[in-house]
Order: C-alpha cells, then structure tokens, then sequence
C-alpha cells in the first residue's frame, strides 16, 4: 500500500514561504527601490526554490549527491537569512507602531532597521559559508571537572575523553577529521570512550575512516556504544536479514577500530585495588527507539559501585537513569548535535533543538546524578556547523 502524503502541512509550508518573501522584498525595497533590484531578487528566490524542489526529487536515501547538497544547503542558508531579516524588521515595524501610537513621529522611517536587517541577511549568509567551508572541522576541546564524595581514592583525577555522533558517511575531509584525531590523541585521558552514531545508516562508511579512528589509544582502553543511526533505520533494504547483517558489520568495524563495544553491559575498570563500572546501553531515545535495557547493563553490580553509563539519547536520563533504583554517577550522552545550528557565547546559548530537548549539550546535575551532552564530531543532514562547533570533551574525576 502507497503511503499517503499529507497535503495541508505542505500548503502551510508554501503559504509560509511566501509571506516570508513578501515582506523581507518589502524591507529590500525601502533600500533598493528600483525595477532591477525586483527583478534580480525575485531571480535568485526562484533560483534557490527550483534547486530545492530539484534537490528533493533527486534525493536518495542510499545516497545525498553533489546536487542535492547543493540545493537544501542553499535553501537553508538564504531562509534562515531572510528569517533573520525579519526578525529585526519586525521590530522596526514595532517600534514605528508604538512611536506613532504615543503620537511621536519616526523620522527615519523604516530604513535604518531595513539597513540593520540587511547587514543581519549578509552576516548569516557568510556565516553559513564559514559553517560548510571550515566550521564543520573547527574542533573545540571542552573540560569540565566533576565532584563526587565516593569516588574511589584511586580515582582522583582519573580522566575521560569522549566524542560522539561521528557520522562518518558525512565526512570530506581526510585533513579536517585527522585534525580531530590528532586532538584526542593530545589528551592522553586515561579512558576514551564515544558515545554512538558512527554512520548515517550503512556501516561501510566508516570503512575508509578506520585506520585514522584506531589511531586513538587510552590507557584504560576505548569504549562505545550504538547510537539510533548505526541499526539503519532511516534507509530502506532488500530484505530485514540484510539490515541485521549491516549491524552485524558494523559491530565488526567497532572491533577493528579497537572499540570495545557495550551493548547493555558493563566492565569493571581497576586501578591500585579500587573499581569503577562504565556501564554501556543500546540506543535509549525518546521517538527514537527504546532498545537499551538497563537493569541488564547493570546486572550484579552493587548499589554503592561507582557508575558510569553510556547512553547516546540524553532523553534516556529523565526517563529512566536518574531516578534509578542504585544511583548512577555520571551519564555521558550525544545524539542532539546541537542541531549544529545555534549560539554559545557570554554565557548564553541557544539553538532550535532546545525546542525539543530540554538540556541538549553541556553539562547539569540533577538529584545527585550528572548528566554530560556532547554536541557532536560529525555532522549529517546540514554539511556543517554554524555557532555550535564539534566537540572533544575532557572529564575530570575528581574526589571532594
């Protein structure tokens, strides 16, 4: 049975689309009000919508071509831009309205917020083009120092760097993931450890990438688990034994890199007769597939063991990690990317996924547990970074 497209979300999407326009052409016209402008905008919005519309017709969901990555990332830049432009000239529209509600006259009109919003349009449209040139590879190393009272005395100062959401199927640059590489290695952490999504969805694109991801040594060892891309859910395939065998693969690959890889288990890891348990889940997500079992992962420990769990979705840690029965130290989490979009800075941040997750990178501390939020190695959907750059966490342990 075909299935049914629903047609009304694609009207709201269309009728969006051209309001959108329409005012940010009336914001561009206060600037540039003559017949070539009109022209020469309303030829590029078409441009950008027929490459879009082409982009999709030719998607593939084995394969994005050079094409299609053209199409949705000019669509996505030029709208986030005009959106942008809107933004500031709907406060000068609010502006101009409460001025002339109190009987005061605006001067200047419309055409310094229009000039404002069209600094704005430009600024983004750059930042865009940093974000898919350089952005994508702008590897930044964050560290944190955490505090518990009953970490094993062994422990103190015991060290953990973790990356996540890999996504090699995205990568095109052999210099760009060498320099991440290269990052990692530099932080001689005890433990390593990645937190899931080593494809987009077949396991054979981590095979050219593997050589450089064995480079990576702990003394400890290196750790992973699966993310909800790696069971290649988002493709479409011959036959169900075909998709098993593509995880089945993919676990091989794991191996080959040297990662030990945890599937709702744990390890014991020792150090001068003290212990820790890294415990490891299946992917846990909400909307994304309940897989994980986690009493399994944490069978015959002990309530008063310190734990560590690694669960690639953060929404696992509100539906189930911290009000777990025997308490679990320190979750470390990805998934969220920082949809690779957003802004950190003057400690402020913000980024469209906040919409959906309500802690979505960084660290918080919640009823004696924490939970850690890697924004990401790689990328997908979007061929780059715009404000929320990859990441290679460093965690500190450290004893009160």
């Amino acid at each position: 049975m075909r299935r049914r497209i629903s047609v009304l979300p694609i009207l709201v999407f269309i009728a969006f689309l051209a309001i959108l326009n329409a005012y940010v052409f009336s914001g561009f016209a206060v600037l540039f009000p003559s017949k070539q402008f009109e022209t020469l905008f309303f030829s590029v919005v078409t441009l950008v919508l027929v490459s879009f519309v082409a982009a999709l017709f030719r998607f593939s969901n084995l394969h994005q071509d050079w094409f299609f990555k053209i199409g949705i990332h000019a669509f996505v830049g030029f709208t986030v831009s005009e959106i942008l432009f809107s933004i500031v000239l709907i406060l000068g529209d609010f502006t101009k309205f409460i001025l002339h509600f109190f009987g005061f006259s605006f001067a200047t009109h419309i055409y310094g917020f229009c000039l404002a919003a069209a600094f704005a349009f430009v600024l983004m449209i750059l930042l865009f083009a940093y974000g898919m040139i350089r952005g994508k590879y702008r590897y930044r190393v964050i560290k944190q120092v955490l505090f518990f009272d009953d970490l094993p005395k062994a422990f103190d100062g015991f060290t953990i760097t973790q990356i996540s959401d890999v996504h090699s199927g995205s990568f095109d640059s052999v210099k760009g993931v060498q320099k991440g590489i290269d990052l990692i290695k530099a932080q001689n952490s005890d433990l390593f450890v990645f937190t899931g999504d080593l494809v987009n969805n077949k396991s054979s694109e981590i095979v050219p990438w593997i050589s450089m991801f064995a480079q990576i040594k702990a003394k400890y060892g290196q750790f992973s688990i699966l993310g909800n891309h790696d069971y290649g859910d988002y493709i479409q395939w011959p036959s169900e034994a075909k998709k098993q065998e593509n995880l089945e693969d993919l676990k091989r690959h794991h191996q080959k890199i040297g990662f030990n890889l945890l599937l709702d288990e744990h390890i014991e890891i020792e150090k001068e007769g003290d212990k820790i348990i890294l415990a490891g889940v299946e992917n846990w997500g909400v909307g994304f597939g309940e897989r994980g079992d986690l009493d399994r992962a944490l069978a015959e420990t002990k309530t008063n063991d310190f734990k560590i769990l690694l669960s690639h979705d953060p929404s696992h840690f509100d539906a189930q990690v911290k009000t777990y029965p025997s308490k679990i130290h320190l979750t470390l989490s990805g998934h969220t990317h920082g949809m690779q979009f957003g802004f950190e800075a003057f400690g402020l941040k913000w980024s469209p996924v906040s919409l959906r997750y309500k802690h979505w990178s960084g660290l918080k501390e919640e009823m004696g547990s924490y939970l850690y939020v890697n924004r990401g190695f790689g990328f997908l959907g979007f061929s780059g970074r715009v404000g929320i750059w990859p990441e290679i966490t460093v965690l500190e342990l450290r004893k009160k």
